[in-house]
């Protein structure tokens, strides 16, 4: 006889109701503040992301512009081609732990991270640190929507030569990228989907391609890699001096999606699925993409006598083919709506949907997200290579370092991984409006390394040369704020731990449906 729906079995790893009792749960919460359709359990019954699903999501969202430039900056920094691709793929099977960890929550309750992160923050705590991640979202969106848009005029500058000289021509296109995009999430989180799936193969043959290119006209294999030398830049700092500041903003390059993660696994079937689909499509994705862009880059210097980084302007070079241009420049748009919708659309969504459930839907979620993209300048972000991982990935990755190591704290440790799901969705259970816990460990972990941050927002290429305590201490930005914060967290968990609190959750397992550990 099989188990009931909210008891989890070994892969499956599913505790959140189903059925008949999702049903209930859902009407008892109907006209709850903190609930709406798109925030809900959801459960095993309606879940259908396997492991492919899990794999093309990482992969598509990894072979995009900015992990093919990705290594650029530390090489630019003075680090050498392998050197650059240890660190960038250290970063990533780092950032896979917090990221199998909250995934774990995800597939568990089929809860999006705006509702799990009630739990250690409080129900209104909670829109505080969803709205931290969202931002960074928001910024990310920008971004990718700004190169996909350089793409887009590029290649309209091939079929209409007038083009380049019509005024604002590269915000034109930002433009009507923008709004393809807007489109796509209007249809729903079953569209991205179903995207997802699709691009991952077109964009694994897109940089396939490249690589058989840079291998014909290269002159071999080793001999491409002599040619990455002439990409290092002389550099006045040692190798562990851009080390660590590279590896915490390769950490923080998916620090945001270390926390939102959940949003996707909630659709997965098992933890089966997501445990082995982010493992091989992550690491993977990511080193494969910067491989590939260092390896064509040095191949274009032998070739063309100068440095290609961005595809975009490498494309036309290796082609004046029109239907060839308008196959690469399309797949380059793929690649930055794939990553947009997984990525900088279904978090912000949320996490704007977490503000006011009753009044934003996700759509409404994800068309605000698109308005706040705008406003944040991704011109201005991508500028300089280097500044753009020494201070905006590290910068940003450190504050979300700190609320993944609460969370992570609060729920593996504190919790034992208990969460009362109904109460998460009730203003008057058993989780308070506001845990000021988190935001004291929040503040313990992020305030000492400001200076640094400061620092390196103000020197060039975002490295200072010469480092004093606080400059050191911000280059280790995420492992610093994540351990602190979670450390911190705990330790004031266990000083102001109330007898009462725990007698009220007692209390409020009898009356409540409470998913646990079985």
């Amino acid at each position: 006889m099989p188990p009931p729906p909210s008891v989890s079995t070994e892969w499956s790893g599913i505790a959140a109701p189903d059925m008949g009792e999702l049903g209930a749960l859902k009407a008892s919460l109907g006209n709850s503040k903190l609930y709406n359709a798109d925030m809900a359990p959801v459960g095993a019954s309606e879940r259908s992301w396997n492991t492919w699903n899990i794999t093309a999501l990482w992969i598509s969202m990894s072979a995009v512009l900015t992990t093919y430039t990705l290594a650029s900056g530390l090489m630019m920094a003075g680090m050498l081609w392998w050197q650059a691709l240890l660190t960038v793929t250290l970063g990533n099977v780092l950032v896979l732990i917090p990221m199998l960890l909250n995934a774990y929550v995800g597939v568990r309750y089929g809860i999006p991270f705006p509702v799990f992160v009630r739990a250690s923050f409080g129900t209104n705590g909670a829109k505080v640190a969803a709205m931290a991640r969202g931002l960074v979202a928001c910024g990310w969106f920008g971004i990718q929507t700004w190169l996909g848009g350089l793409a887009l005029s590029a290649l309209m500058g091939h079929f209409w030569s007038y083009w380049p000289k019509v005024q604002g021509h590269a915000f034109i296109a930002f433009g009507l990228f923008w709004l393809l995009q807007m489109l796509i999430v209007l249809r729903g989180m079953r569209a991205i989907k179903r995207f997802e799936t699709v691009a991952a193969p077109l964009l694994i043959i897109l940089l396939l391609l490249l690589f058989f290119w840079a291998i014909r006209t290269g002159q071999g294999f080793f001999e491409v890699l002599h040619h990455s030398n002439i990409l290092v830049q002389p550099s006045a700092h040692r190798f562990w001096d851009i080390f660590w500041p590279g590896l915490a903003a390769n950490v923080g390059y998916w620090a945001t999606l270390s926390l939102n993660i959940p949003d996707f696994t909630r659709y997965a079937k098992s933890q089966k699925a997501q445990i082995i689909g982010q493992s091989i499509g992550l690491p993977l994705g990511m080193m494969g993409t910067s491989f590939i862009g260092i390896f064509v880059t040095a191949a274009a210097i032998g070739v063309f006598h100068q440095v290609l980084w961005n595809p975009i302007t490498l494309i036309p070079h290796i082609t004046q083919n029109g239907a060839l241009l308008l196959l690469a420049m399309g797949a380059i748009l793929l690649a930055q709506t794939s990553i947009n919708m997984g990525a900088n659309v279904v978090s912000p969504a949320n996490d704007f949907s977490n503000l006011a459930p009753q009044r934003i839907s996700f759509r409404t979620g994800g068309i605000i997200t698109g308005v706040v993209g705008i406003l944040m300048c991704p011109w201005l972000l991508m500028e300089n290579a280097s500044a753009y991982i020494f201070t905006w990935l590290a910068g940003y990755g450190s504050l979300l370092g700190a609320i993944a190591g609460v969370m992570i704290a609060d729920y593996w440790i504190w919790r034992k991984r208990d969460i009362n799901l109904g109460d998460l969705y009730r203003e008057n259970g058993i989780y308070p409006r506001w845990n000021t816990r988190a935001f004291v460990a929040i503040a313990l972990a992020v305030l000492p390394i400001l200076p640094g941050f400061y620092a390196a927002a103000h020197s060039a290429g975002g490295i200072v040369d010469h480092p004093g305590f606080f400059d050191r201490l911000y280059t280790y930005g995420w492992f610093w704020t994540f351990m602190v914060a979670g450390t911190s967290y705990l330790l004031l968990q266990w000083i102001f731990k109330s007898n009462s609190v725990n007698s009220q959750e007692d209390q409020y397992s009898e009356i409540h449906h409470r998913v646990s550990h079985e």
